[in-house]
């Protein structure tokens, strides 16, 4: 009943509070007027104390215990001791926590190293029982369960990495590879993604890695497609099988594999057919035949083996068109690696040509260059080259430059990337530099690329020409002129990347000619030159100088233009301070040395740091002994000139330095 009083007396007041609630915010004045009063009342009777109506205190006869004492009440510096000795303890704990999963890690790497990857794992788990949050035992882990093929473990560790440190690109290249090998094409590519997203520098990299993914999934789609075909048991699901079981069988003439092999190149004209040859062991049955091997070889040189070489040779190469899978496994056969590297230098064009022609397929694409590159003994390949450079590439190569045209577009920027590869032979190199009619071609192909502006052609043909240039020939002299009258015109060109290339042919050229020189003088290279110095790019700056570091020793008209564009040769300067690049700098000291004859520009330089800069760079250890002459010569001519500088030098104590490298002048 008490409850029941106590209830409603709530209720009421809830009630009487309610109504003063609404009066307070009445429009009527005298009603909110009215309202506060009571309200006033109200809370004033709140203030009062309250009084028992009923008394329900029991007395306890027991005291009340007495709380203990705390640290705080009974001395707060002992308190606080106990805490920071309390984290000294934590911290002594986590250090040899950390030592003892160093040490254990180190233990796994050694593990790793010598391939046991079994042990590895053993010890970087023990690695983590004494410390949870060390990143590296999860990524090391995880790239030791790649090894043994447990991808799903390896993924596991990554994403325990990954709380660890959410940027952690390591563990995002480990999840990738783990993802790719369980065929997880979409998630692994995620993973490669985020590596650039994280880091845009590894972008490169990370992109071999989205082509390995395309590649595999690819690869998986049209293995599909040829299991489908083989189990309708019609078409080429069994022609294929039948034809290299027929191929299998020892002991035959070469016209019976030639026949076979022609029937079966009319049979694997698309994906399907070359996917089917591959499942079906095509490439271990061809290059393990014994006559088609000798064929390959060159064992045997009579014309029915000849033809044979060429019939497996075009098999080949139908077999690897457009096939990145296909490729890789060409090139995994010995014979075949062997053969290609022999045969290119053959005696018989046929099969001369046949080779090219595979090796054409490779050059198409990045993947099938890279694998070219890494299977093939290169450097053998270029020693046979040599002896037949002009029948086998320098003749072929300059009868399509002279013919561009749809069908051969797309090939040219691939093949001229191949040709620069060769040149990097020296012999080879000296051979194309010497070649007349090789140059003419490139002056025609400049020519006809520059009107239709076909840059994906000749962006890689004048960083061939750069390469080749940089012999000193004849031939170059001769079309030296031409050269550089065809690159003055690609300065104007939208492209920076053309632009920087047009001035590397510049820079390489005209050193061989003087006439080509006052040519390009003529054209206004000079402040052509001063522009891209002023913009951006390290490619561009260092020909642009060299260019101008050539005109102006040759040219009193070069030195003045480049004086009357840059009064202070402030550009200069910026290039002596700034740059990182020895072969800038010292071409700029050299540069500066050649204006410095002009009258009055010594002058001009008088409360500038331009002794400071050129006495760094005497005083500097540059690899480059050729660095520090021309700082010293730039250096003597501005003291000569303007007597004034000498007691800049002075102050900055450079005698000593400038005697030092009087030695490099004499």
């Amino acid at each position: 009943m008490e409850k029941r009083d106590e209830f409603e007396s709530f209720l009421k007041n809830v009630d009487e509070i309610s109504g003063l609630v609404k009066d307070l915010n009445s429009s009527d004045v005298e009603i909110r007027q009215k309202a506060m009063e009571e309200a006033d009342c109200y809370i004033a009777a709140l203030d009062k104390p309250s009084r028992t109506q009923v008394n329900k205190t029991t007395i306890n006869t027991r005291p009340p215990p007495q709380p203990s004492p705390s640290p705080q009440s009974e001395c707060p510096a002992s308190f606080m001791k106990m805490i920071e000795n309390d984290a000294e303890d934590r911290k002594l704990r986590r250090v040899a926590k950390e030592k003892k999963a160093l040490a254990l890690k180190g233990k796994g790497n050694e593990a790793y190293a010598q391939e046991d990857y079994e042990t590895a794992v053993k010890y970087y788990s023990d690695g983590m029982a004494e410390l949870r949050d060390m990143l590296q035992l999860y990524t090391n882990r995880a790239q030791a369960y790649i090894k043994l093929r447990k991808y799903k473990e390896a993924i596991g560790d990554c994403e325990r990495a990954l709380k660890c440190n959410e940027r952690c690109t390591k563990a995002y290249l480990h999840m990738g590879k783990a993802h790719l090998e369980l065929r997880e094409y979409n998630e692994s590519r995620h993973c490669f993604e985020k590596i650039v997203e994280i880091e845009p520098g590894r972008e490169k990299m990370m992109k071999e890695y989205l082509t390995r993914v395309d590649l595999e999934e690819k690869r998986e789609t049209q293995e599909m497609n040829a299991k489908q075909e083989f189990d309708k048991g019609e078409g080429k699901g069994t022609a294929v099988p039948q034809l290299l079981e027929k191929l299998s069988r020892p002991g035959q003439i070469p016209l019976f594999y030639c026949g076979g092999l022609q029937i079966l190149l009319e049979t694997v004209i698309d994906c399907t057919g070359q996917t089917l040859f591959r499942l079906n062991n095509g490439f271990t049955i061809i290059s393990s035949n014994d006559t088609v091997r000798s064929c390959l070889l060159k064992k045997t040189k009579d014309i029915n083996s000849q033809q044979l070489c060429v019939s497996v040779l075009k098999l080949w190469r139908n077999i690897c068109h457009g096939n990145g899978e296909n490729q890789k496994m060409l090139l995994r056969c010995p014979v075949a690696r062997q053969a290609v590297v022999h045969l290119v230098a053959s005696e018989q064009v046929a099969v001369r040509k046949e080779c090219l022609a595979l090796l054409g397929v490779y050059s198409q694409m990045p993947h099938g260059r890279c694998l070219a590159f890494e299977s093939l003994n290169v450097r053998r390949f270029r020693l046979q080259l040599r002896d037949v450079l002009t029948d086998s590439i320098t003749e072929p190569f300059t009868s399509m430059l002279r013919n561009i045209n749809k069908s051969n577009h797309h090939v040219l920027p691939s093949l001229i990337s191949a040709i620069g590869c060769l040149a990097q032979d020296d012999i080879i190199r000296h051979k194309l530099a010497h070649d007349s009619n090789y140059w003419e071609t490139l002056l025609f192909a400049i020519r006809q690329c520059s009107a239709y502006e076909s840059k994906d052609i000749l962006y890689p043909m004048l960083g061939l020409i750069i390469n080749l240039s940089t012999v000193t020939s004849p031939v170059i002299q001769e079309h030296a002129v031409s050269l550089c009258d065809c690159c003055q015109g690609l300065l104007r060109d939208s492209d920076g990347g053309v632009k920087s290339r047009a001035t590397g042919v510049l820079s390489t050229v005209l050193p061989q000619s003087s006439e080509a020189v006052q040519h390009v003088i003529q054209g206004d290279v000079v402040r052509t030159m001063c522009q891209l110095l002023k913009g951006p790019g390290q490619t561009a700056t260092k020909y642009a100088i060299k260019t101008l570091t050539v005109c102006t020793a040759a040219s009193h008209l070069a030195r003045e233009e480049l004086v009357k564009s840059d009064k202070k040769l402030s550009t200069l300067s910026h290039l002596l301070r700034s740059s990182s690049d020895e072969l800038v700098s010292g071409n700029a000291a050299l540069c500066l040395a050649h204006c410095l004859e002009l009258e009055g520009i010594a002058s001009r330089l008088l409360n500038t740091d331009i002794v400071l800069l050129l006495l760094r760079l005497c005083a500097g250890d540059a690899t480059k002994t050729a660095v520090q002459k021309n700082a010293a010569i730039a250096l003597g001519k501005l003291c000569q000139s303007e007597p004034r500088h000498l007691n800049k030098l002075r102050e900055l104590h450079g005698f000593e330095v400038l005697h030092s490298c009087m030695k490099l002048i004499t």
